[in-house]
């Protein structure tokens, strides 16, 4: 077996307790542990031997960038899981670990419609169209959009969102029984 040679500076140790390494193996082989937080706690073990980082980043098929990430996350979080780790069982210490380990929040675009008015959307679209004064025979986006403006759910809502949304409410089954094609 080829010897690695150290190529760089000699990493930042990351510190972890037995109950701490006893977690990140337990989640390491979890069946049900999803693989990029199995390939964390990898990451983090690693860091603790004193792995090289490069080394590391080799074995793993990652970025240097990404061991350096989560080895910062694990330094970061060391006094939030001691105190964890004294106050509670291994249970409420493997969840905070998995905490620690998941994605951060990102930022995106707010949501425009509440899942209230979706549902009153959706709601509309199952109305007999009679019943709301529309000279059309069935549903479209456009009449669905016009029509949650006018009762006031929504101030604005484009056809195209108003299609989506009588899409979502198609029942995916036939429309009619297969035996009464008999």
């Amino acid at each position: 077996m080829n010897e690695r040679k150290p190529r760089g500076p000699k990493p930042e140790k990351v510190t972890i307790n037995q109950m701490q390494d006893q977690v990140l193996r337990k989640l390491i082989k979890r069946p049900s542990t999803a693989q990029k937080i199995a390939l964390r706690a990898r990451i983090v073990r690693e860091c603790a031997k004193g792995t090289r980082i490069q080394h590391i980043a080799d074995d793993e098929k990652v970025t240097v960038k990404t061991v350096k990430k989560w080895r910062n996350r694990w330094r970061e979080a060391a006094d939030y899981l001691a105190e964890i780790e004294a106050a509670e069982s291994l249970k409420e210490l493997g969840a905070a670990v998995e905490k620690v380990l998941a994605d951060q929040h990102r930022s995106g675009a707010p949501v425009k419609f509440t899942a209230e008015q979706v549902c009153q959307i959706i709601a509309i679209a199952c109305e007999p169209i009679e019943e709301s004064d529309r000279p059309v025979t069935e549903w479209t986006a456009r009449e669905l959009a016009d029509e949650a403006i006018k009762r006031g759910i929504v101030s604005s809502i484009s056809t195209r969102q108003a299609g989506r949304f009588l899409k979502r409410g198609r029942s995916e089954a036939p429309s009619q029984s297969l035996l009464d094609e008999q």
